[in-house]
C-alpha cells in the first residue's frame, strides 16, 4: 500500500501532493445532481452570472470531496481504518469551471487510540489551491491510522 502507517506522520510535517485535478462543469453539474443540490450559483447559469461571482461556481463539498481523494495515494491509501471527523471547512474563494485544484496536507496532531492498540488518531490540515497559488479550500480531517504490521 502507499499509505502512510501511524508511525510515518509527525506534527509538523507537510506533504506536498503531486497529483491535480481539473475541475470540470461536468464534474459540478453530476455531483449537484447526485446529491440534489439545487443551489443556483452551481448549475444556473443566468442566476450566477448576476452574483458577484459573474459565473457558477463549484460546489464546495465536491472540491472538498476532492482535496480529500488526492491525499490518498500519499497518505491513507490502505492504511487507514476510517475518518473521524472534518472541522473547520473554510472556503476563502471559490473554485471556477476549469480551475485545476492542488493540496498540501499537515500533520497537525497525533495520538494513541484507547480503545484500539493497533490504530492512532492523526489529524491533517488540507489546504487546496487553484492553479494560480490561491487557497479556495482548508480542512481539518481526524482518521484513525493503523499503525505499522509486526
Amino acid at each position: 500500500m502507499t499509505g502512510k502507517y501511524y508511525e510515518d506522520l509527525e506534527p509538523g510535517m507537510i506533504v506536498h501532493h503531486d497529483l491535480g485535478r481539473t475541475l470540470t462543469e461536468a464534474d459540478n453539474l453530476l455531483f449537484c445532481s447526485l446529491t440534489l443540490n439545487t443551489q443556483p450559483l452551481h448549475i444556473n447559469e443566468d442566476f450566477a452570472s448576476k452574483t458577484e461571482f459573474g459565473q457558477r461556481i463549484v460546489n464546495g463539498i465536491f472540491t472538498m470531496g476532492v482535496v480529500v481523494g488526492i491525499s490518498v495515494p500519499d497518505l491513507t491509501a490502505g492504511t487507514i481504518v476510517a475518518n473521524l471527523g472534518y472541522e473547520n471547512v473554510r472556503h476563502p474563494q471559490p473554485m471556477f469551471h476549469g480551475d485545476t485544484l492542488y493540496v498540501e496536507t499537515e500533520i497537525v496532531a497525533k495520538r494513541e487510540s484507547q480503545s484500539r492498540p493497533n490504530a492512532g488518531v492523526v489529524t491533517m490540515k488540507h489546504v487546496g489551491r487553484n492553479q494560480h497559488g490561491v487557497i479556495c479550500i482548508e480542512v481539518t480531517r481526524s482518521a484513525l491510522f493503523l499503525k505499522r504490521p509486526g
